[in-house]
């Protein structure tokens, strides 16, 4: 192994990751640039939260990336801990697979993504590999799982992401996409089935598939149905003491089964940053995410208002802002909207007009 001090893993393993193309708009490959900006404002968060505490330099945390697929986070957290442990753990051999082997995490979304995350991480698709820079491992997925599993059916749908069985009833040949980090009762079993042991994450990070598309005109509204929803919310039933995801901003507003998810959402004081990209492009290039992009902070030992930010042509569109989120029943998007609308909310209030919504209503005029 490369004993120079100012080791990477990107020294063993060329980084494609800026260049690989997206498997679909769907299942979208994190950038590393911006997996750098969502790890630093974790770092941010737990400093702040630990007495000023480098997250990197911390040899007991755990972290889980429940949806990886280029492994781009996992990479990343190992070249973080591999520089901010080098007191902690002065031989870099141990260090490196201290690491792999008790911090870093993670479950692969299909075979080939889960091939290419040790690739980037253990830089080989074999853990246990002759070129793997893991030295500890017995078998070849090492602490990136995969396997396939099935849809649990039940009246034609699966009873835990909704998919339907004619879309998702596959051959061997063929992926199910029954994500195992969404499909079981209990997700404390589930990690311990996967991993051995009572398996307790302080991070749980990534950029989970987006939707599952259906045929037919029984799906939500008639078109694809959105789980990264559920991502989350088995994320938190965890209990980590961060969760740090990017997903589409159309929870924002809510439909097509997100109501409940938003109305969870802004009424939950632990999320603590939220990062909005109302152009998608700027955080995916070359992608047409609807509605824009955006990635937030939970914090389980939080319970405050929310630092929100809107980036657009590269900077915030104005600094950022605390605020309460479920203080309207859809997220305000702009900060600068704010103001304005608790000034005219006050006028209306003020003068006995009340909610414009209650004073009018939809007239649909025959053709």
């Amino acid at each position: 192994m490369n004993k120079q001090a100012n080791f990477t893993l990107r020294g063993r393993n060329p980084d494609v990751l800026t260049c690989i193309a997206n498997l679909s708009n769907d299942e979208v490959f994190t950038p590393p640039e911006f997996a750098n900006r969502m790890l630093d404002t974790l770092a941010d968060a737990w400093a702040a939260s630990h007495d000023g505490a480098n997250l990197w330099a911390d040899k007991t945390v755990k972290f889980l990336d429940p949806c990886t697929k280029s492994g781009v986070f996992l990479r990343e957290i190992t070249s973080r801990l591999t520089q901010g442990l080098a007191n902690e753990i002065p031989n870099l051999d141990k260090r490196v697979n201290h690491i792999l082997a008790q911090q870093v995490f993670g479950i692969g979304i299909t075979h080939l993504t889960s091939l290419l995350a040790r690739r980037s991480v253990y830089c080989s698709k074999h853990a246990n590999g002759e070129h793997s820079i893991a030295k500890g491992f017995n078998n070849e997925a090492g602490n990136i799982w995969f396997e396939r599993i099935e849809h649990r059916w039940e009246s034609e749908k699966c009873r835990y992401c909704g998919a339907n069985r004619r879309d998702y009833d596959r051959g061997e040949g063929l992926e199910t996409h029954a994500y195992a980090f969404i499909h079981a009762d209990d997700m404390n079993a589930q990690m311990k089935g996967i991993f051995g042991g009572n398996m307790q994450f302080d991070v749980i990070i990534g950029n989970p598939p987006y939707q599952l598309g259906q045929s037919g005109g029984d799906s939500v509204g008639g078109f694809a149905m959105p789980i990264y929803q559920k991502f989350v919310q088995a994320a938190k039933s965890l209990d980590p003491h961060f969760v740090v995801m990017v997903t589409p901003s159309r929870w924002f507003a809510g439909g097509r089964g997100l109501d409940e998810y938003r109305s969870e959402m802004l009424a939950d004081k632990r999320l603590r940053v939220l990062v909005d990209f109302p152009d998608p492009t700027e955080a995916f290039p070359g992608t047409q995410i609807k509605g824009g992009v955006s990635y937030f902070l939970w914090d389980s030992k939080w319970n405050d208002g929310c630092e929100v930010t809107t980036i657009h042509g590269g900077e915030p569109t104005s600094p950022p802002m605390m605020r309460f989120l479920g203080d309207y029943d859809v997220l305000v998007r702009r900060n600068e909207a704010v103001p304005i609308l608790e000034k005219v909310l006050k006028v209306n209030k003020k003068d006995g007009y009340g909610n414009l919504a209650q004073k009018v209503s939809a007239i649909q005029h025959p053709h």
